[in-house]
């Protein structure tokens, strides 16, 4: 599915967050939105997401406005996975996987046989069929995780949103949410968008890359183009040196802050 993004601009009371900001995801690809915290990236996931209103602009979903589109209909089309997210820690994982068959639910809302032939194949995609009688509160952060993006898989949806999915999880568990939403996007053809912050792991796993500062869309281009000293100047404020591994993906090594350096060069900031 294709997803457009027409002059938006957002905010919260008097606060502009967003301001008249413009791109698309070619459908099939996974983009990756970077900056500074403060920068806007989860508000325009949730602008996206049916979360938060527009002030101007629109968001498209194959050419039809989200915010137009009956809430049933959509989620059976879009999901997203917000960076906070609950569920009593006594759910198992199949019955939290099932919660995403809520959009194509009818009557009494019990599952049907199409609903249980969707949640067995997804535990089988996502590797949780040993754990799915297992309870949330036993499992590892990265195990949580996984069963959370089961759950919006589950909605069989030909975008997914993602806000921070490897938030408070170890290196090796990072990994592994990375590499299953690779997966998950070249097995099923699902349109990814997702907010991180490590720029190493947005270049690992990104067709694309979008930069936002100043509330304002500043870069959009593939890992290579994108993981520049220059731009992350530019954005992050951080000196760096960029080396291309054997794997042909860039990744990027911090050596100091911008604005220390300019301290260090001028009279202290007095």
């Amino acid at each position: 599915m294709r997803l457009e993004v027409r002059g938006v601009s957002a905010g919260y009371g008097a606060k502009l967050v967003l301001d008249g900001v413009e791109f698309e995801i070619p459908a099939g690809k996974i983009m990756t939105l970077v900056g500074a915290n403060g920068s806007g990236k989860s508000t325009l996931l949730k602008v996206i997401g049916r979360l938060l209103k527009p002030r101007t602009g629109c968001v498209l979903l194959d050419g039809k406005a989200v915010h137009s589109c009956d809430t049933a209909e959509l989620a059976r089309k879009m999901a997203i996975l917000p960076q906070l997210h609950h569920a009593s820690g006594e759910t198992t994982v199949r019955e939290l996987v099932g919660f995403g068959r809520f959009p194509y639910r009818s009557g009494f809302g019990v599952l049907s046989a199409r609903d249980r032939e969707v949640i067995a194949e997804i535990l089988r995609l996502t590797r949780l069929e040993p754990l799915q009688e297992r309870k949330l509160s036993t499992l590892s952060g990265g195990e949580r995780q996984r069963a959370w993006i089961a759950m919006t898989l589950a909605q069989e949806p030909g975008v997914l949103l993602l806000d921070e999915p490897t938030t408070f999880l170890d290196i090796r568990c990072q990994f592994e949410v990375i590499e299953l939403v690779r997966d998950l996007n070249r097995r099923c053809g699902i349109t990814v968008l997702m907010v991180l912050h490590d720029l190493n792991l947005a270049a690992r796993c990104s067709d694309f890359i979008v930069t936002l500062k100043g509330r304002r869309i500043r870069h959009i281009g593939t890992p290579r183009e994108i993981l520049q000293p220059e731009i992350l100047r530019e954005i992050f404020e951080i000196e760096s040196v960029v080396h291309v591994g054997a794997d042909d993906i860039p990744y990027c090594v911090p050596t100091g802050s911008v604005k220390e350096e300019d301290n260090k060069n001028g009279d202290g900031g007095l």
